[in-house]
């Protein structure tokens, strides 16, 4: 009897031996000689493919755009994307198998890609692409304003009346486009939205005047936007300024009494003096009118003198009724053609009385000073009972427009 030991021997030397029979055919058997750990030695390593995006000989493209370096097939050792002596800062993945940008690209520029990448074998190849950043015709830089005449101060504190105000250096075409990069955020939240007042002011403000106290931050993240007619994006911007407390005046023309209430309580009010009303055709042959405009009004500055001539608007003669020339003291303006609240010792009489003035509120002299000590940029002087309104554009008369038509 055959041991169960020697048989299983045996199979196996049966089937090497098959193996083997079958392999001295020749060559028209069809069969190969093949030994599994030779084989896997010999095999030659993938072929390394490497991407790059932007794609090879891209133009116009967009700052915006990150650069993307990946392989297949191997790893990547080096990247490099330069425009001349500028290198752009990026990040290798931990498996090595795609770098990213994060630096920004530049405007017009035309950048060189250089890759290094290993097989498995560890031969490394080159590989070398090249492309082409967009062109502007110009590019646009933005301002914050407390309003035209005066910037924002960043940190600031500024009254419940004053919007977020963002002044564009050009023109703005495509204004979706500028809005998607203008960030406003409120502590608390409130709602707000943007208005064009031209091409190159936007504002921004809630429906109501601020809550004392409310923090707000802007970021405008205009690089690389596309504003129209080949017009694109500076450099990034932010500022953030606070509410202080509640000012507002109400100044009505028919009681000739100017109220201030500050933080919703009555603190003063105070006999005044205002537009005495009429209109003169002014030397560039517009109609300038005399009575001070209704509506609200926004502090924009204060100054300690100001020199105010009728020659401003064309009446140069001393004998019209009309001149007048004076350095006048305790001035806040509150409009940009010309309207204050500031000291009129000479008009004493009037103030309380009647309305003679050209246009400005005339306050006395211990009043005046209270004023100009008190008030600051952003809050409130709203006027009340005359026959002209405010204009949107006359100062910062943003809420002379009714919420839902902002």
């Amino acid at each position: 009897m055959i041991s169960r030991r020697k048989l299983i021997a045996t199979g196996v030397g049966v089937t090497a031996g098959l193996v083997t029979a079958g392999c001295s055919r020749g060559p028209s058997s069809g069969a190969t000689w093949s030994h599994p750990g030779l084989a896997a030695a010999s095999a030659p390593p993938e072929q390394v493919q490497v991407t790059v995006t932007p794609a090879a000989d891209t133009k116009k493209v967009s700052p915006l755009e990150q650069v993307v370096v990946a392989v297949e097939g191997g790893t990547l050792k080096d990247v490099s994307v330069a425009a001349g002596s500028k290198t752009v800062a990026g990040e290798l993945d931990g498996d090595g198998l795609t770098w990213r940008s994060t630096g920004k690209l530049a405007y017009g520029k035309t950048y060189s890609v250089t890759v290094s990448a290993a097989d498995s074998a560890g031969a490394l190849t080159q590989h070398t692409s090249s492309f082409s950043t967009v062109k502007p015709s110009g590019v646009a830089s933005v301002t914050f304003q407390a309003n035209a005449l005066t910037a924002l101060r960043d940190g600031g504190t500024y009254g419940v009346g004053l919007p977020v105000m963002v002044n564009f250096s050009k023109p703005v075409k495509n204004r979706a486009e500028a809005e998607q990069a203008m960030l406003v955020e409120t502590t608390p939240a409130v709602e707000g939205r943007w208005r064009w007042i031209d091409s190159r002011n936007a504002h921004w403000r809630p429906a109501k005047y601020w809550t004392p106290g409310t923090k707000i931050s802007v970021k405008i993240n205009l690089f690389g936007r596309d504003l129209g007619k080949g017009v694109y994006g500076g450099a990034d911007a932010s500022t953030n300024f606070t509410i202080g407390p509640s000012r507002i005046a109400i100044a009505d023309a028919s009681t000739h009494r100017m109220k201030v209430y500050i933080d919703g309580r009555m603190v003063r009010d105070i006999p005044v003096s205002m537009g005495k009303g009429g209109t003169v055709v002014g030397a560039d042959g517009k109609i300038v009118s005399y009575w001070t405009a209704s509506g609200p009004h926004v502090v924009m500055t204060r100054e300690p003198a100001h020199r105010m001539t009728s020659a401003s608007y064309g009446i140069v003669d001393p004998k019209d009724p009309n001149y007048y020339d004076e350095v006048i003291k305790l001035c806040v303006r509150i409009s940009y053609t010309g309207e204050f609240v500031h000291l009129a010792d000479w008009n004493i009489g009037a103030h309380g009385r009647e309305n003679t003035s050209h246009g400005c509120i005339n306050v006395g002299p211990d009043h005046a000073r209270w004023f100009y000590d008190t008030f600051r940029l952003g809050d409130v002087v709203d006027v009340r009972n005359t026959p002209r309104r405010m204009g949107l554009t006359d100062g910062v008369g943003d809420w002379t427009v009714p919420w839902d038509k902002w």
